[in-house]
């Protein structure tokens, strides 16, 4: 859960905008059920009434009501009234009461206790029978409700005695109510709207912004990045786990901090309905309780487990479809159907045991919800026959309750997605926070301006991060400006190891890397990679067209310079076949070319950057001899000044490269020209023995001597 507020921490603004507008929706929200009661109350019960006191009496009934007003306390009621001065259908004197005492709150409580039990009276019996004088007897133990409603029914019969149309105020009461109602709710669905809006908008940019971090966080990986977390879970976590984070920080902005306000609100207003009933809704609430711990405990465990299982299908999925041609060739099809069904049921599985764990949830609250109705009816029941509660209390304290139990359903709803949310932040997090093996030193220094591109190899090992062996040991060599240094061996032996550690895509263990006599560790990655013209081994291609392929590495480059470079790489052969030429498409992956079309466009992506150093990771093998032979011609002269590093299968790539290295194990076994190597590597010879002709090994070796 910390891991998500810290996706939300940036937006503090945006979120303390959204807790104000949702207090606003919570006040409106609460504010319904008050008024439902008053309408039921005072509208209907009441006629109207919900003066305490008559505003306008005849003097006739308020001589009645001072009959049973103790003496030391007529003249406080006397003096709150004056004679009124409008007309009213009745023969005898109107009194009203006066605006200093209406507008004045403890004088109309003092009034109301006067004149409560004497209203009481009048409106239920004649004075001086014996009735009467039994209820004075229960008027202590009555309830005030009872005092209030009877005084409700006095204060009709007082105005209909003068002549006041009680019809016509109980319609007032009720529409004037109900257009209170009508504002709040329309209030609260405008808070909604603005809400959603909101939430949504911050959800996006979160999402958004998690996005970018990772995607610049992963660009920076080291290859030993990239060993530790596949590509199907970066590809996972960059969109199935963001996905879940943004979806439920939405949830959270919309109904998490919702609940709570709504619930306390709820407590609160139910504490001033009627606190005798309290106990029906710490009873709801540990009963959800319950059922959400008892959920989470089961369903928690199998998220992290669900989203395991996701990077499982991703990744079984990119092996299938990336390999198809060689399923196909191997008529393979159903045991990789059989892997990705049974990648796909264990995803299922698991997904069916949390969603039936989960459809448990809904039935049980709805349960609860219904019962605890039931047992407010039933309470509440008693309650209005023994006269200590009216309808309109019991019908918002069943609106106040739904609400307190809703929101902590929210919450239990949210505590659905959370688990997941959670394990997903924590993995994209576990993304953002990893230490990159790679990174730019704090004061990095310069690369000479004049510098030609002299690479040199000091007694350098390297071995992968957890292995127990070096890869590669004591290597020293140096490759200078305007020469071509080539490497051979057999598989294994670590040609394309030595050369990713130029690039810097891994550093070296022991010993170092210089370019022109810096470490390259004390440059920034940018200037070091600016400086070199990679071609790796696999061909790769980026969707677009051929002329944004090979502009790649120089997007300011000239159309004359992005011809030479493909002309050079011998690429114009099948680039002057194409409708569009140059604008011809480029699928993902240069899946719409061969590869050694790929091949020759990579080669003339490097060729267009102008690099001081060319570094081609066997990337010659998928050309046929006369192209090779070619191209490697044009490039000798285009190359001429830069220094050139070259990793090969083929005997006949390096021939004529001023150094060749000869690797075995790891181990420079052999350094020198081609024919110097003939002489005095074996290793070399018999490389040579199996590529070359009898007659052309015998040529090379008598002009060895």
């Amino acid at each position: 859960m910390r891991k998500l507020f810290k996706f939300l921490k940036p937006h503090a603004g945006a979120v303390l905008a959204i807790l104000c507008v949702l207090i606003v929706q919570a006040y409106c929200d609460l504010s319904l059920p008050t008024y439902t009661s008053d309408i039921v109350n005072v509208g209907i019960q009441q006629s109207g009434i919900d003066e305490k006191v008559p505003y306008t009496i005849a003097e006739e009934n308020l001589n009645h009501l001072l009959l049973f007003v103790a003496s030391d306390k007529q003249d406080i009621v006397m003096d709150s009234y004056e004679k009124s001065t409008q007309s009213y259908d009745y023969d005898g004197n109107v009194l009203e009461l006066k605006s200093s005492v209406k507008d004045d709150d403890e004088k109309v409580e003092e009034l109301a206790s006067l004149l409560g039990k004497p209203m009481l009276l009048c409106a239920g019996l004649d004075t001086g029978s014996d009735t009467t004088k039994q209820m004075e007897e229960q008027f202590e133990s009555m309830p005030d409700s009872i005092i209030e409603q009877s005084a409700a029914v006095y204060i009709k019969s007082a105005y209909e005695n003068v002549g006041i149309d009680t019809n016509e105020l109980e319609t007032g009461y009720i529409l004037r109510i109900g257009g209170k109602m009508l504002a709040l709710a329309a209030l609260g669905m405008i808070a909604s709207i603005m809400v959603g809006l909101m939430a949504s908008r911050v959800g996006a940019q979160i999402g958004r912004g998690v996005r970018r971090e990772v995607f610049r966080k992963v660009v920076g990986f080291s290859n030993g990045e990239f060993d530790k977390f596949s590509t199907a879970s970066l590809i996972t976590r960059s969109t199935n786990d963001i996905q879940q984070i943004q979806l439920l920080t939405v949830m959270i902005l919309r109904m998490v901090l919702y609940a709570p306000i709504m619930a306390v609100g709820g407590i609160w207003k139910v504490f001033n309905t009627n606190v005798d009933m309290s106990w029906i809704i710490a009873l709801a609430v540990i009963l959800i309780v319950m059922v959400v711990v008892v959920l989470f405990v089961v369903v928690m465990p199998k998220f992290k487990i669900v989203q395991n299982m996701v990077d499982r299908l991703n990744l079984v999925s990119r092996e299938i479809l990336t390999g198809l041609q060689v399923i196909r060739a191997f008529s393979t099809e159903k045991y990789e159907e059989k892997r990705f069904d049974r990648a796909n049921k264990d995803l299922t599985k698991t997904n069916l045991f949390v969603n039936r764990a989960m459809t448990f949830m809904m039935p049980l609250m709805m349960l609860i919800m219904n019962g605890i109705t039931v047992l407010i009816v039933w309470v509440g029941g008693h309650s209005i026959n023994d006269g200590t509660m009216q309808v309109g209390d019991m019908m918002a304290f069943i609106q106040y309750t739904m609400q307190i139990i809703m929101s902590f359903l929210m919450i239990c709803m949210i505590s659905v997605m959370l688990p997941r949310a959670a394990v997903s932040a924590e993995r994209v997090d576990e993304i953002l926070t990893s230490s990159t093996l790679i990174s730019d030193p704090k004061n990095p220094v310069e690369l000479d301006e004049n510098g030609k591109g002299e690479v040199v190899f000091d007694h350098v090992s390297f071995r992968y991060p957890g292995a127990e062996e070096d890869v590669l040991q004591d290597i020293s060599f140096a490759a200078k400006p305007g020469q071509t240094t080539a490497f051979i061996g057999s598989t294994g032996s670590g040609k394309s190891t030595l050369i990713n550690l130029i690039p810097r895509f891994y550093d070296v263990t022991e010993g170092k890397i210089t370019i022109d006599g810096e470490d390259i560790r004390g440059i920034t990655q940018h200037e070091l990679r600016d400086k070199l013209g990679y071609v790796p081994q696999k061909g790769v291609l980026f969707s677009g067209d051929i002329a944004s392929n090979i502009l790649y590495g120089n997007p300011d480059g000239s159309e004359e310079e992005m011809k030479e470079a493909a002309e050079i790489a011998q690429a114009t052969e099948f680039i002057d076949m194409k409708k569009k030429r140059y604008q011809s498409p480029i699928a993902q992956g240069g899946t719409n070319v061969s590869g050694g079309q790929k091949q020759r466009l990579s080669i003339a992506r490097a060729i267009a950057k102008h690099p001081d150093i060319y570094i081609f990771d066997d990337s010659f093998s998928a050309l046929d001899y006369k192209t090779d032979v070619k191209l490697r011609n044009a490039l000798k002269e285009k190359t001429e000044d830069s220094t050139v590093i070259i990793v090969a299968q083929r005997i006949s790539t390096i021939l004529h490269a001023e150094q060749i290295i000869v690797l075995d194990d790891g181990r420079i076994v052999g350094k020198g020209t081609h024919k110097e190597l003939l002489k005095n590597c074996e290793e070399y010879y018999q490389i040579a023995s199996s590529q070359l002709s009898e007659k052309e090994l015998e040529d090379d070796m008598k002009e060895v001597g």
